[in-house]
């Protein structure tokens, strides 16, 4: 993933046309092809989904289809095969719509999958005199002339819109004009989608967007419905994890700059909302990052996550970020002297969200702060905070874990446990039943303390002596 810090300039498109030929300029000479925009409705940025999933590439897809269906015009142009129903679809190559949403890998199941996952997306438009709910895609279809298993000839995709989707796509009232290359350089969902809001308001006297509750946000931005048995996360994880990301990458790869606005009522961010600014710099030719880089998820998909999951994990964070877990991972998945892992993917979603580093400077102040008051006359050993912080980074991954799980691993700890003294029939909500089992979760997890580990642990908080 390019970061910000890294990038000081932008890039620029080469057009490409959809598979209608460019019309002839004066001279007989061809026009040159325009920058691959197309008009998206103001109604149809932020959607709030209903049901399904928003994702990095079907975000992609489904902008990629609107400025095809708006180059073409017309359904049943480049019908491959000739029935009725073909004439109801828009057309274009298969390779065309890899190419155009930076698809670069050659799993067409996945492809397909991600095609299904559209018609899966149910959205509610309401306005003062209409009501409407519909699906985003009707319909979807691949053909080859020469036969689907061949390895020859051409493969084509078809899709239709349900008639207000249809609508809005073809002649949209007030509009944003938006073009497939920035999109093809954002990393994820969140990113996509703020962009696109923002780039709204970027012609907008006042340059603010909309001031809206924090959870509005994290449904339109997530791509996830929000509901009672989904709320969203707290809003300092929410800034932390999706708009603090997805700001830096628009700002460092896109035509706007962004800035977060909180409106508080006392302490607490209750609202928010984004100012933007258009911004003009040199602009330079290089190849978009590709969306899906396949060896990473199959790596995650080792870990027990299911391919949808691990696509949705590479979508909202950076390939970097991803890569760095996954190592994390499998290390201790690796490492001889420690026990089994009950659950690679509660680890992995552990590992990612905090970072390695990050996390152990976490638990250390955690375990600074709630730790036992040290002696008199001298504070806590080294080996002591660091048996301390690793105690608490095994709490954290246990939080991970699904129900099943925490219930088969406390189990355990019950079964082994030889303090008689500390009553267990409330799990680890008492303290001393949660020190007790934290640090003997820590043992299962790592083994033994080795002398690597402790080194580094002093090296990584300075904790050796001056």
């Amino acid at each position: 993933m390019v970061r910000g810090g890294d990038f000081p300039y932008r890039a620029t498109w080469r057009g490409r046309m959809a598979t209608r030929k460019p019309k002839a300029a004066q001279g007989g000479e061809l026009a040159a092809a325009p920058p691959m925009e197309f008009r998206k409705t103001n109604e149809a940025i932020g959607l709030r989904v209903r049901e399904g999933k928003l994702s990095l590439l079907t975000r992609k897809v489904f902008n990629v289809m609107m400025y095809h269906a708006q180059e073409l015009k017309d359904p049943g142009v480049n019908a491959p095969i000739d029935t009725p129903a073909a004439k109801k679809y828009f057309w274009m190559r298969l390779s065309d719509l890899a190419r155009d949403a930076h698809y670069d890998s050659k799993d067409t199941e996945f492809l397909k999958a991600q095609l299904e996952e559209l018609q899966n997306i149910k959205l509610l438009m309401e306005n003062e005199r209409q009501w409407t709910s519909e699906r985003l895609v009707a319909s979807v279809t691949l053909v080859n002339p020469m036969g689907l298993k061949k390895h020859s000839g051409q493969v084509w995709f078809g899709f239709a819109f349900p008639p207000e989707v249809h609508e809005l796509v073809m002649a949209p009232g007030t509009y944003t004009r938006f073009s497939i290359f920035y999109q093809g350089l954002l990393r994820s969902g969140s990113s996509l989608a703020l962009y696109e809001i923002c780039r709204r308001y970027a012609t907008n006297p006042s340059k603010l967007t909309l001031v809206e509750a924090y959870e509005h946000w994290y449904g339109v931005l997530s791509g996830n419905p929000v509901t009672l048995e989904n709320p969203p996360p707290l809003y300092k994880y929410f800034k932390r994890d999706v708009i603090r990301p997805a700001i830096a990458e628009i700002n460092a790869l896109t035509d706007i700059q962004v800035e977060l606005i909180e409106h508080r009522v006392g302490r607490r961010v209750e609202r928010i909302q984004f100012r933007v600014e258009h911004t003009k710099q040199p602009q330079l030719d290089f190849a978009a990052p590709p969306v899906i880089d396949l060896e990473l998820m199959g790596k995650i998909m080792k870990f027990g996550l299911s391919q949808s999951e691990a696509a949705d994990v590479m979508a909202q964070h950076g390939d970097d970020k991803v890569r760095n877990a996954v190592s994390f991972v499998q290390a201790r998945i690796d490492h001889k002297n420690s026990s089994k892992l009950d659950s690679p993917a509660a680890y992995f979603r552990w590992s990612l969200k905090q970072g390695a580093a990050a996390a152990k400077d976490l638990q250390l102040q955690q375990s600074s702060a709630k730790g036992a008051p040290p002696k008199k006359g001298e504070g806590p050993t080294v080996m002591e905070k660091f048996l301390a912080a690793r105690a608490q980074e095994a709490l954290a991954v246990y939080k991970e874990l699904d129900d099943d799980d925490r219930k088969s691993i406390f189990e355990r700890f019950r079964e082994q446990n030889t303090n008689t003294a500390v009553k267990l029939d409330r799990g680890i909500d008492n303290a001393t039943a949660r020190s007790l089992f934290s640090n003997w979760y820590a043992q299962e997890l790592w083994g033994q303390p080795t002398v690597e580990s402790l080194a580094h642990f002093i090296e990584q908080f300075s904790l050796g002596p001056r």
